[in-house]
């Protein structure tokens, strides 16, 4: 599997792209659509002055504002970095100066409380097609970004019954020519595969690492000393940005709610195995489990090589 981008499209994909919240995935758009000419003009909104100047400093955009209003004026595709729970409001603030034709999309892992949230400021004429790149690193912030994030990773559409064909079009060929793998399905499905797949992960993972640091002054720093690489994994994922997974779990809540009930099942049987001494039930359990993360490796979504073949990420840029 290529591990590099491949050359400028001949055509950008959209005249003016705006994008708001430079974070690591809105400062990873930036780079890859500069890199690949997916966008004539790239304009960069943020809400912190800071990050506008950081911005500024790394080159990211050709414009680079605070104003919502002002940034996607003019823009034929606007997409919302932003925390889940500050797409409505964002939304209502661009709502005005969306001109006629514009595609309004996002990248939050969660689809039915943003399509509930921002639908209902998308002005007649415009056109919601919701996307969730299914990528993303611990780090944060306009310096944490890279070309390569979306790069043989899925982005998943969720456009609303009804949308524009040629809006999905061009939002799926933007996307693929960010390197990405796109497939469409309902919101309501896209929240409960990642409920199972991404957010209760992300769950247990805060969990273990916060019985991990109650236990550290118990066992006189022996846990960070000694650390597995199982823990380390868990470590990373728990470094994840508090507030969007924060909005994450608020805003998937049903979803979130039924997989961690089934889990507590099954880890009830675990439970139950390991009390009895089953160690039959252990073995086929953990056979058969063993058997997904083979098939990960096989359609390409991760690498078998020591440390999952994972790079510094200015190796991959």
């Amino acid at each position: 599997m290529p591990d590099r981008l491949g050359p400028p499209l001949t055509t950008p994909v959209f005249d003016r792209l705006a994008l708001i919240g430079m974070g690591l995935i809105g400062s990873s758009l930036a780079r890859v659509a500069r890199q690949k000419n997916l966008a004539r003009h790239i304009v960069a909104i943020d809400a912190s002055e800071e990050v506008c100047a950081r911005v500024s400093e790394l080159k990211l955009a050709d414009t680079v504002t605070s104003n919502i209003a002002e940034g996607v004026r003019d823009a034929d595709c606007v997409i919302l970095c932003v925390p889940v729970g500050a797409c409505g409001s964002v939304a209502e603030a661009m709502q005005a100066s969306l001109k006629p034709g514009a595609i309004i999309s996002d990248v939050g892992s969660v689809k039915g409380s943003i399509v509930a949230q921002v639908a209902p400021f998308i002005p007649e004429g415009v056109h919601f097609v919701p996307a969730h790149p299914v990528a993303g690193t611990e780090q944060s912030g306009p310096d944490a970004g890279f070309p390569t994030l979306f790069l043989n990773r899925w982005c998943i559409l969720t456009p609303p019954e009804g949308q524009d064909a040629e809006a999905i079009a061009k939002t799926r060929a933007f996307w693929e020519g960010a390197g990405s793998m796109v497939e469409e399905m309902s919101p309501a499905h896209h929240d409960l595969v990642l409920a199972i797949t991404s957010h209760l992960p992300h769950l247990i993972a805060y969990n273990i690492v916060g019985t991990a640091a109650d236990l550290e002054a118990v066992t006189q720093s022996e846990v960070i000393k000694f650390s597995a690489g199982g823990f380390r994994d868990f470590t990373r994922i728990a470094a994840s940005d508090p507030t969007m997974w924060r909005d994450v779990f608020l805003n998937n809540k049903d979803a979130v709610l039924e997989m961690l009930g089934r889990f507590t099942e099954d880890l009830s049987s675990l439970q139950r195995a390991i009390r009895y001494g089953d160690g039959e039930a252990l073995f086929n359990h953990f056979t058969r489990t063993r058997a997904i993360r083979r098939s990960i490796i096989e359609i390409g979504q991760d690498s078998a090589a020591p440390d999952f073949g994972r790079q510094p990420k200015n190796s991959a840029q």
